[in-house]
């Protein structure tokens, strides 16, 4: 996988950099799989380390790279981004296109197990496998530093795989997670299709009950929108604060008043997560 070609399909100079859009055949997804990077200005004359962020439910690889205005903090701070897509498309899936919470552009950043998806929905192989080694062989990077960070269910794909690779991570942010998905209707709806009726199954791909038993060792920050339409039911933010309170988990958690689920809330707190992330990469 290694040696895995990539084609370029996009390119634009901004602050100094390039951001750029790439697809490449995966083996993880069984199809072809698109990504973005913006790649600062420090990285014509050397390595830097690579931020990944998770984008969340309906979204692609292109809904970060053009809504949330990284480019010119990261451009700041030497950090190469990269947004891949949200899962695979075209998969042939039966009904993967029927429902926004399901299938295509939903895919929770985990490994389906049950037989109908199993085969395309391995995200979590794709993220910490096999984007990483396209990453590595292809741009400037610094060995052993990256971070993550996303929103929504890009905000429980980055706590989770920070939680399940200790020590893969030099630091982890989300917007507005799903912070406990076996509780709530979207969580529910796609691990009953993706992992089975099992519910003990559930529990190592959500992030509430994962910091019950483990913890996080590198930063950990969340800002989640106070007049966000899905706090109440779908994102448990107070639940996953008091249990990491109850575990003496670290954890900077701001609930941000007035703000809502969108990019205009991710937009503007970005500053502060690029910053928070440069803070482990260069301490």
């Amino acid at each position: 996988m290694s040696d895995q070609k990539i084609e370029q399909f996009g390119a634009s100079k901004n602050f100094g950099g390039w951001t750029k859009m790439f697809s490449h055949p995966s083996e993880s997804c069984g199809g072809e799989m698109k990504f973005s990077v913006f790649l600062p200005p420090q990285a014509e004359s050397g390595n830097v380390p690579v931020l990944y962020w998770l984008s969340g439910l309906t979204c692609n690889h292109e809904n970060f790279i053009t809504k949330a205005g990284a480019q010119q903090y990261a451009a700041q701070s030497g950090i190469m981004l990269v947004a891949p897509d949200t899962s695979p498309r075209g998969a042939g899936v039966q009904g993967e296109d029927d429902d926004y919470d399901l299938g295509s552009g939903a895919s929770f950043y985990i490994n389906a197990t049950e037989d109908k998806w199993a085969a395309n929905y391995r995200m979590e192989d794709y993220i910490i496998h096999e984007l990483p080694k396209i990453i590595g062989v292809n741009f400037p990077v610094v060995k052993g530093k990256e971070s993550i960070f996303g929103h929504s269910m890009g905000g429980h794909g980055a706590l989770t795989l920070a939680l399940k690779n200790p020590g893969r991570f030099c630091s982890v942010s989300a917007f507005s997670p799903i912070c406990a998905p076996s509780q709530c209707q979207w969580g529910e709806k796609v691990f009953t299709n993706y992992l089975g009726e099992n519910r003990e199954s559930w529990k190592k791909h959500d992030a509430n009950e994962l910091i019950q038993n483990s913890t996080l060792e590198i930063p950990l920050l969340i800002d989640q929108g106070g007049d966000d339409p899905f706090l109440e039911k779908e994102l448990n933010f107070e639940l996953f604060r008091n249990t990491c309170e109850k575990r003496n988990q670290k954890l900077t958690a701001r609930l941000q008043s007035g703000y809502d689920h969108t990019y205009y809330f991710i937009a503007t707190f970005m500053e502060d997560h690029i910053q928070h992330h440069a803070k482990a990469f260069f301490a």
